[in-house]
């Protein structure tokens, strides 16, 4: 069921995305809408497998891999409309690539990025990863970061008579900015200690690899 509702949300993202580009005032209004939903799900399937009892490798590393495709695929096609610059998509795509590649080399050894065989070896990585309040942090000034960004986008392809007042207050537009700022610093501080922690495993011969994974 989780899984199902990552795959949903990819599904939707794409949606949505097309919608960006359109001109008209109900298809971009419904592309926020979609927005919204699919950030909403990703909260929904973690919560969904917890409480059934399904967490799993794959599932983990799968829920990993739909919020990579939201995230970068939204940064890129934001920088494409013209909202932001094209300097935040390289950003998140070389944070992405880096630590992905390295929990690729962990999983190796046995380690998950979450769970009882997490990767994590200190306290700090696993409150800057895992815990509720960072990550509860971090999805909250994505949906707020990327809303924003949507918002900005429908107002210079449409009139939308709402929400065009609301990109003309000071108040609101430094609060969506500094959503933006804060999702895209969120997005390295937490990337770091991943890198930190998985890069003993990259002088491990085959041998060292299937000793921790027997012994865990």
């Amino acid at each position: 069921m989780a899984n199902a509702i990552t795959a949903g949300r990819i599904v939707l993202l794409f949606l949505g995305i097309g919608l960006l580009y359109t001109q008209r005032v109900w298809t971009l209004g419904l592309a926020i809408v979609i927005m919204l939903v699919v950030f909403v799900a990703d909260a929904l399937d973690g919560i969904v497998a917890r409480r059934r009892g399904r967490e799993t490798v794959f599932g983990a590393v799968f829920d990993i891999a739909g919020d990579r495709v939201v995230e970068n695929a939204l940064w890129v096609v934001f920088a494409d409309l013209g909202v932001i610059g094209v300097w935040a998509p390289l950003l998140v795509l070389t944070r992405g690539f880096l630590v992905d590649g390295l929990r690729s080399v962990a999983l190796q050894a046995g380690r998950t990025p979450f769970g009882e065989r997490s990767m994590a070896r200190t306290a700090i990585t696993r409150f800057l990863t895992a815990s509720r309040f960072m990550r509860a942090l971090y999805g909250t000034a994505k949906l707020v970061a990327f809303l924003f960004l949507a918002g900005a986008v429908a107002t210079g392809r449409a009139e939308f008579p709402i929400i065009d007042r609301l990109y003309v207050e000071p108040v609101f537009l430094v609060g969506g900015w500094l959503s933006v700022y804060l999702t895209l610093a969120l997005t390295v501080v937490r990337g770091l200690p991943v890198i930190v922690d998985a890069w003993p495993y990259l002088s491990w011969t085959r041998e060292e690899f299937a000793r921790d994974r027997r012994s865990g």
